[in-house]
């Protein structure tokens, strides 16, 4: 194999890892089960960690999603000894900074596979502890996270509060905890009013050992509840016809408001139509930040087929990364127009049917000249097989040669299969994504997925990412 060959296969196995580590969750999809997904992500974070450790590394610096950031943060630390002092310093300030931008729960979790593999050398409990450290209320960890941070003070040997220790290790020893909030935990064991000076996923377990009415308990827990778990509530609070648990769309995250929005029966979407789209659009100009209406003549082509409703455990999760970047885009483009594969009219009322007919609407996109056109399906092309990519090879061998349309095909669905998103030809750049919010950054590595770019500049790009993540976290 010839350098430039060996380059070339370096770039797609790196940019198929990236696509990998944004999209998967190593969860059940619509065409692959949950133990195939985690099996294909195992193998592929080995393979890259063996072949490529520094780039390895670097993607802690991109939009990866939390699960694959803390396996790379996990594997590194397990195999430091395959490192160099000098990969082992850069390693640990991305870890650290990494670390920092995760929930807490995903760094516990990560914590506790580090103490399953025997990890506990000096570095790793410098990481630990310091994380630890930083975290700005430990009261708050002892009662929320009690068993990992249990798990973890051990394995670490960290020194915390003399209170929060003993919540950890004998916490029914004192009679009174002078900390305000591990006194209300102390008496919530006992007395039903103190499960409301709680966080509510404290609450939630308590309360079902009092058997408190579920109606009653949100309805006195609302006040503690943050702006995500008040989203995730809406449901259940009309169900159990409980007050006060309603938030203000306009301040939720797009995709995961998109999702809120889908889950929605269709005539409720039609009824409550301007205060959703006012949500979303609000959402989209935040994630837009800068980058609004820069992005010239947009054309979007969403796929609303039957496979966009995901599976059990990501229920319309394709759908809603669709509906997402509709009105990202919207926001990103002087002028947009979205095209669905089966819907017409409003996209709030967007739902999944059908089979995956991309071809026929990638034709229509193409015909408006865009300067961008952007694909967002998992890239199952079945009606007929294959269509979509005749017609981007005829576009750009014969009707475009110039490029004068770029065209970006993002995937949020992982495939097993392939360990990588599935892409719809050889010429248009794919790239996994997770929440629409990433798109704008995402499609800075589509050039990589073609092969137009070289494996320095792909080294390149990724020490530029590692240098304004670490100056940004410092």
């Amino acid at each position: 194999m010839t350098t430039a060959q060996a380059d070339r296969v370096a770039c797609e196995d790196v940019v198929m890892f990236v696509n990998a580590a944004v999209a998967a969750t190593g969860q059940r999809e619509f065409h692959s089960q949950a133990a195939e997904q985690r099996l294909s992500l195992d193998f592929l974070h080995e393979y890259v960690l063996g072949n490529y450790r520094d780039l390895y590394a670097a993607t802690l610096a991109l939009d990866i999603n939390h699960r694959n950031a803390a396996m790379v943060v996990t594997r590194l630390l397990r195999t430091a000894r395959s490192a160099t002092a000098e990969q082992r310093a850069v390693e640990g300030r991305l870890i650290a900074a990494r670390l920092r931008t995760l929930p807490p729960q995903r760094v516990y979790a990560a914590f506790r596979e580090l103490r399953r593999h025997g990890v506990n050398n000096r570095r790793t409990r410098a990481i630990m502890r310091d994380w630890v450290a930083a975290r700005p209320d430990p009261a708050f960890d002892a009662v929320k996270y009690r068993r990992s941070l249990a798990v973890v003070a051990r394995h670490a040997h960290l020194a915390l509060p003399d209170e929060v220790g003993t919540v950890l290790f004998d916490w029914r020893r004192p009679k009174r905890y002078v900390t305000p909030l591990l006194e209300s935990w102390r008496r919530a064991h006992y007395e039903q009013r103190a499960l409301y000076e709680l966080p509510y996923t404290v609450a939630e377990g308590l309360a079902a050992q009092h058997g408190i009415d579920r109606a009653r308990f949100l309805t006195g827990i609302a006040p503690r509840l943050t702006d995500t778990e008040r989203l995730r509530l809406q449901a259940s609070a009309a169900r159990h016809k409980a007050d006060g648990v309603a938030m203000d769309l306009a301040t939720a995250p797009l995709t995961r408001l998109a999702g809120y929005v889908l889950s929605l029966p269709r005539p409720e979407r039609a009824r409550r139509r301007d205060e959703l789209t006012d949500a979303l659009r609000a959402a989209a100009r935040r994630a837009a930040r800068r980058q609004a209406g820069t992005w010239g003549r947009v054309v979007a082509v969403l796929d609303d087929s039957y496979s966009a409703a995901g599976s059990g455990t990501k229920r319309r999760r394709p759908l809603a990364v669709a509906l997402a970047t509709h009105y990202l885009l919207e926001a990103l483009a002087t002028q947009y127009e979205g095209l669905w594969l089966n819907h017409r009219g409003d996209p709030l009322l967007v739902h999944p049917l059908g089979a995956t007919g991309l071809g026929e609407r990638v034709l229509d996109g193409l015909e408006r000249r865009p300067d961008r056109l952007v694909i967002v399906s998992d890239g199952w092309d079945n009606a007929p097989p294959g269509q979509a990519a005749e017609v981007l090879r005829v576009w750009a061998a014969r009707l475009d040669p110039a490029g004068a349309t770029a065209v970006v095909h993002l995937n949020p669905v992982y495939d097993a299969d392939i360990f990588d998103v599935r892409r719809l030809a050889p010429g248009v750049a794919t790239v996994g994504i997770r929440d629409a919010e990433d798109a704008a950054a995402l499609v800075e590595l589509a050039r990589f997925a073609t092969g137009g770019a070289s494996f320095d500049e792909l080294r390149r790009h990724l020490a530029d990412r590692v240098d304004r993540f670490l100056s940004e976290a410092a």
